[in-house]
Formats: C-alpha cells, sequence, structure tokens
C-alpha cells in the first residue's frame, strides 16, 4: 500500500483537509461560547451541563444516525450537521449581541451543537470508505483522526486569538463562516458514501432495524471486541484529562506557569498528530485487532504512570505518548469495524462505535470526576487507567480467540 495514498485522491484530500476546519471550528465555538458563559452565569452546573451535552447526543442518537447514513445520501447528511454547527454559531453570536442571553437558550444551544456533532460522525465514515474503497481505508481512517487532532491542537489557539481580537461576537460569527467550505465541497463531490457499495438501497431506518444490527454485532466477536475497546478508553479516562489538567498542573509545579500548563495540554495532541504521521509514514502497525489492543494498552498505562507522576518532564512525555496511542488504538479499532461490518448495516454499525467510543465519554465524569472529588483526581485517573488496562487485556483475549486478524489484514 502507498503511504499517504488517500491524500493523491484530490476528493479524499480536500475532504480531510475541510473536515480537520470543521474540527478546528468545533474547538473554537467551546473556547468562546465558555468564556462567555462563565462571565455572564460563573455556573459550575452549567460548565457541567456543556459537557453532557455535548456528548450525550452521540450515547443516545449515534445509532439512529447511523441509520440515516445507511439510507440516504451522506453528503447531504454531513452538510446538514455543518449547516446546524454554524446555525448555532450565529444564534450565540446573535444573543451576545442582543444582550439576550439567558441560560436556557444556553442549553438548548449545548445541545444542538452536541447534536451536530453527533449526526455528521457516521455518515463522514461511510464517504472515507467512498472515496478510497477497501484497500486503502486503513489509511484514511488513520489520516482523517490525523487531521482532526490537528483541529484539535489548533481550535483553542484561534478560538483566542478569534475571541480577544474581535470579541465574542465577531469571534462566534466569523467561526460561523469556517464551515462554508465544506458545505460548498459537497455540492460537487460525485461520492454519496453509497458509489462503491453500487448504491443499493438500505433498509428503512427504525427501532426494529435498530435491533436487528445490535443481533447482528453481538454474534461477531471481533466487532463486540473493538467496540468494547473503544468504549473502554472512552468511559474510564475519555475527556477527563482536560477538565483535571488544573489540578495534575498544581501537583507537578505547572499550575502558575502559563507556558508550563499549556503545554500539558497540548502534548496529547501533539502526540495524536506526531503519532499519526508516524504510522502512516512508517506503515509499521496494521490494522489488526492485536494491533489494537495492544495500542489501547499502551494508552492505559501511559496514562496510568501520568496520574502516578511527580515529574513534570515525565509527565509530559507520557501524555505524548498517550495522545500517540489513542489515536492508534482509536483509528485502527475503527478501520476494523469498518472493514468488517456487512455493507449494508454500515452506517449502524459505525453508529455503534459512536456510541462506544464517544457516547461513553459521559462515563469519565463519574470515573474521574465524582471519584476524584472523594479520593483526589490523582488516585481516581490511576484507578480508571489501571480499569482500563485490565479490561483491554480481558477485552483481547476475548478478541483473539476469534483469530480474525488474518482477514482484517488482506
Amino acid at each position: 500500500m502507498t503511504r499517504f495514498a488517500p491524500l493523491r485522491n484530490r476528493d479524499c484530500a480536500t475532504y480531510l483537509v475541510l473536515a480537520a476546519m470543521m474540527m478546528m471550528a468545533d474547538n473554537i465555538e467551546h473556547v468562546i461560547t465558555y468564556w462567555v458563559l462563565w462571565q455572564e452565569f460563573r455556573s459550575p452546573a452549567l460548565a457541567g451541563f456543556a459537557v453532557i451535552s455535548h456528548w450525550l447526543p452521540f450515547l443516545l442518537l449515534s445509532v439512529p444516525f447511523g441509520q440515516l447514513a445507511d439510507r440516504y445520501d451522506c453528503r447531504r447528511i454531513v452538510q446538514a450537521g455543518a449547516l446546524l454547527f454554524a446555525a448555532v454559531s450565529i444564534a450565540w453570536g446573535v444573543l451576545f449581541a442582543t444582550g439576550t442571553l439567558s441560560v436556557a437558550a444556553a442549553c438548548v444551544l449545548l445541545v444542538l451543537h452536541g447534536t451536530a456533532g453527533a449526526l455528521w460522525t457516521p455518515a463522514e465514515q461511510l464517504l472515507l470508505h467512498d472515496f478510497v474503497g477497501r484497500a486503502e481505508l486503513p489509511s484514511a481512517v488513520r489520516l482523517n483522526a490525523t487531521f482532526r487532532s490537528l483541529g484539535i491542537l489548533f481550535g483553542p489557539v484561534v478560538g483566542s486569538v478569534l475571541l480577544f481580537g474581535l470579541g465574542p461576537v465577531g469571534g462566534i460569527l466569523v467561526n460561523a463562516l469556517i464551515y462554508a467550505p465544506l458545505i460548498v465541497f459537497l455540492l460537487r463531490t460525485p461520492y454519496t458514501g453509497h458509489l462503491r457499495d453500487g448504491g443499493a438501497r438500505r433498509a428503512a431506518a427504525g427501532l426494529r432495524e435498530a435491533f436487528r444490527t445490535l443481533r447482528l454485532v453481538r454474534t461477531d466477536r471481533t466487532l463486540v471486541s473493538m467496540l468494547v475497546l473503544a468504549g473502554l478508553g472512552s468511559f474510564f479516562v475519555g475527556a477527563s484529562l482536560q477538565t483535571t489538567m488544573p489540578a495534575f498542573a498544581d501537583r507537578l509545579g505547572a499550575g502558575g506557569a502559563g507556558p508550563a500548563y499549556g503545554a500539558l495540554l497540548f502534548a496529547v495532541g501533539a502526540g495524536g498528530v506526531v503519532g499519526g504521521v508516524l504510522l502512516e509514514a512508517t506503515g509499521r502497525v496494521p490494522s489488526t485487532v492485536g494491533a489494537s489492543v495492544v495500542a489501547t494498552l499502551a494508552y492505559g498505562v501511559s496514562i496510568l504512570g501520568f496520574a502516578l507522576t511527580g515529574w513534570y518532564w515525565l509527565a509530559l512525555l507520557l501524555l505524548f505518548v498517550g495522545g500517540a496511542a489513542n489515536l492508534a488504538s482509536m483509528s485502527i479499532s475503527q478501520t476494523v469495524v469498518q472493514l468488517l461490518a456487512p455493507p449494508a448495516e454500515r452506517g449502524r454499525v459505525i453508529g455503534l462505535y459512536g456510541v462506544s467510543a464517544n457516547g461513553l465519554r459521559l462515563g469519565s465524569g463519574f470515573t474521574v470526576g465524582l471519584l476524584g472529588a472523594a479520593i483526589g483526581v490523582g488516585a481516581s485517573l490511576a484507578a480508571s487507567a489501571a480499569a482500563l488496562c485490565i479490561g483491554t487485556v480481558v477485552a483481547g483475549w476475548f478478541a483473539l480467540r476469534g483469530r480474525r486478524d488474518t482477514l482484517i489484514s488482506r
């Protein structure tokens, strides 16, 4: 397989760049709106709701949105997600400009923003498959994860510039424009997410079909294991690193030093970007069940080490390694799920993956957040990372009993 082959596909390369911009705009909105909400209301409860509202739609709606991706043109679904993102940004801008922002309005917009994120995720995975086909899918998924990491890295930087350069109103309205290039691109690309499957008509969406997909997945040991592996990392660590980083920075002596604290936040994303590029450049890590297990275990071990160490530079290194391992784990498991999913069920199976990989991030608020309030965030993160390692070993043993690696590697 040629390294970086998806970048030689003009439509795929363009999509990867524009999807990264969309992810950056998603994070820019967080930077601006969270700052304004805190300045306006000083409400920890609202801050907590902002996190819940972002991930709860992934938990509840990923499978129905996967059904939509199976049934309809994925270009239009991604466009609908981008348009909803942009509409929410414009609505924030109007509320900021008119001084009519309220807690109720903020909650509605936060939920709509989370829903937009859940809506486009299954459809974009089907588009990747359509752009490059089965042979180059592992590379496309890996590069997509890398470009998304770039968007996440630059989002806070660009968001801060827009917030303090143009103010909340100007910054959030400019942010709405960042979604426009992807919307326009999807008007002209011929790929629908179903061309390589012959454009066959999918089964109608509904609860009956959703339960049928669940029964289908339940009988496949490898698919179940990949869903479990993705869910373990999300549930036990998930989004907790960013929210608890101030506490770890204080413990490491970096709480009062802006660059030192920022480096801790930057390390995870930088590890994901560098790790994704190296994985693609070397081609040494195959898209197999065994590789996914090893990467997930490496993620758990690195986060466990970070939770226990008192040395700043070692903590920085462990976060970097953890970011690279997490990207490898998620991209490999997502590739395996795509390759093993029946074409007519691919969107729904990816929706299930979204429930596990994204929706279960809510769990980290309990495993690290609430438990941390009782025993300290260092101890709670260490316990959660240890549970991730143990769960990964069990899931790996379960998966490798099926020995599906040879099938996936073809």
